[in-house]
């Protein structure tokens, strides 16, 4: 069975539709190859992101317990301190009491000297 070359070309193409539908169905498989790799990054990116932020958040973590110690052990150096300062007020409160005996009796025995 050969055909005329002329009748050929007068003829649709089949390969042309068959061409077309094989675009057709390859856009439709390319387009759905892109969505699924999109997919596919954005959970890797999200995982991503998660792992970031669990970094981040042990970091945090992490610096909020060294302030932490930090700040309790401020808190313990302050209270020392807040007792030596209570015990040096009430030594000098004791040591101005008596230097105020002294006084008071001092001008009395001063005057009575003075007079013999």
């Amino acid at each position: 069975m050969y055909m005329c070359p002329e009748l050929l070309q007068s003829l649709p193409r089949c390969s042309t539709v068959l061409r077309r539908r094989r675009l057709k169905r390859f856009n439709v498989q390319v387009l759905r190859l892109n969505r699924m790799r999109r997919s596919r990054r954005t959970r890797k990116e999200s995982k991503d992101r998660a792992m970031i932020m669990v970094g981040v958040k042990t970091e945090m973590e992490i610096k909020n317990w060294k302030l932490y110690m930090l700040n309790k052990s401020i808190i313990q150096e302050n209270e020392k301190l807040r007792n030596k300062a209570l015990l040096l007020h009430q030594e000098n409160q004791a040591l101005l009491s008596q230097l105020q005996n002294k006084f008071k009796t001092s001008p009395n025995n001063n005057n009575n000297n003075n007079n013999h």
